[in-house]
């Protein structure tokens, strides 16, 4: 593996200010890439100017199409273009059908399968301007199998890796290529939130990891290897694919 895979490259990183998302950050700049960090949490301005100015930061609302443009308007005054775009922005409402609310399953879904119907529809333009791309997405378990009080996340995440199939065949003849990651559960606030929101949230932590066969959950950096994989030309005949970084969760 090359330890400049991303020099010369440009990618925009959604989700950025934590877990994954910052995990994925330093590996790619570190490897020679600039980078658009887009998280709606302020604290992705912490990031601005690393990796001698490579890093460059916004606060934005992916399922919000203005606040798209304005990642892309950024990228584009900046480095001129994104050769790869990482969406990885999540979120999760831990709720049976019948406790969703109408607004509930909306936001769900617009932050996850919305955010890449417009992430995608921006980036693909520049993309085949440029003849390549790489497009990978922070799917789930829950994109492949049914889980339990998460009706609009099962959903948001089948979703999100159908699209990515229909894209990836769409542009195959582009050289653009669509993969993504289907962690399990991951070492990040993400999960503890998800933990705090259940009537037992040490009953629920326990539960979680007896549930992966490796008896425990990842840590964000073994999911953001996956991930720079996917976005790297070491998997330059991959596209349409679902990388399962789940402890054997799916394996069951």
């Amino acid at each position: 593996m090359s330890i400049d895979r991303f020099k010369g490259k440009t990618a925009i990183v959604t989700g950025a200010a934590s877990g994954v998302g910052l995990k994925v950050i330093h590996s790619i700049a570190s490897e020679g890439g600039n980078v658009i960090a887009a998280d709606l949490s302020e604290a992705v301005h912490d990031l601005s100017g690393l990796y001698e100015g490579r890093v460059k930061t916004i606060v934005a609302d992916v399922s919000d199409s203005s606040a798209v443009e304005a990642i892309f308007s950024l990228t584009e005054s900046e480095f001129e273009r994104a050769d790869i775009l990482i969406s990885n922005a999540g979120h999760i409402v831990p709720k049976t059908i019948l406790d969703t609310s109408e607004d509930e399953w909306d936001q769900v879904m617009n932050v996850n399968a919305k955010a890449l119907f417009l992430l995608a529809k921006r980036a693909i333009p520049n993309m085949l301007e440029a003849g390549m791309g790489a497009v990978v997405v922070t799917a789930s378990i829950s994109s492949v199998v049914g889980l339990p009080s998460q009706a609009a996340y099962c959903a948001s995440k089948g979703a999100m890796l159908q699209l990515v199939k229909q894209l990836a065949v769409e542009y195959a003849a582009n050289n653009i290529r669509f993969n993504a990651v289907g962690p399990g559960a991951i070492a990040t606030p993400f999960l503890t939130r998800y933990f705090d929101a259940q009537p037992d949230p040490a009953e629920a932590e326990a539960a979680v990891r007896a549930s992966h066969p490796m008896n425990r959950w990842a840590e964000p950096e073994e999911v953001a290897k996956a991930v720079t994989f996917l976005a790297s030309e070491d998997s330059s005949f991959t596209t349409g694919e679902i990388l399962m970084v789940d402890g054997g969760y799916v394996a069951q």
